[in-house]
């Protein structure tokens, strides 16, 4: 799939994905969505969820404002553990899915922020860098959650 960035083998993330990339993501063996986008941003599929069960997908929208990072962050976790996986994590430009996952991943995996934040550039995800609340975020959410 185009546009999208596989930061694990069981996690890809992604900016606003298409109906037709739900239907791909199920061909690629993907078993679940996560939406982080707020209903009514600009660009959010009000189909997304039918769209995505139509195409054989688990699918859930928790909605994710960058100033609500710390609120739902461990909503989100769950929801990571819990989901068949791989999933594709996407919100509408991939950040808010980046730090998620790597979130996820420091904590489930037992990784320091720096390593994860490392897994994430080597795959591609290097606008973390240019980005330092969000990465302060990684930082501070492994290490209240080790």
């Amino acid at each position: 799939m185009e546009n999208t960035i596989a930061l694990s083998p069981e996690f890809t993330i992604a900016g606003q994905i298409t109906p037709e990339q739900l239907q791909a993501a199920k061909a690629e063996g993907y078993q679940a969505v996560i939406n982080l986008r707020v209903p009514g941003e600009e660009g959010f599929l009000d189909t997304e969820q039918s769209e995505a069960e139509k195409a054989g997908l688990n699918y859930v929208n928790i909605p994710v404002s960058p100033q609500e990072l710390n609120q739902v962050a461990d909503q989100v976790v769950s929801q990571l553990d819990q989901l068949p996986k791989p999933v594709l994590v996407h919100c509408g430009s991939a950040l808010r899915a980046g730090v998620m996952v790597l979130a996820y991943l420091g904590t489930r995996e037992g990784k320091s922020a720096e390593e994860v934040l490392e897994q994430g550039r080597q795959a591609g995800f290097t606008v973390i860098d240019s980005k330092p609340p969000l990465k302060q975020f990684v930082e501070d959410y492994i290490k209240s959650h080790s």
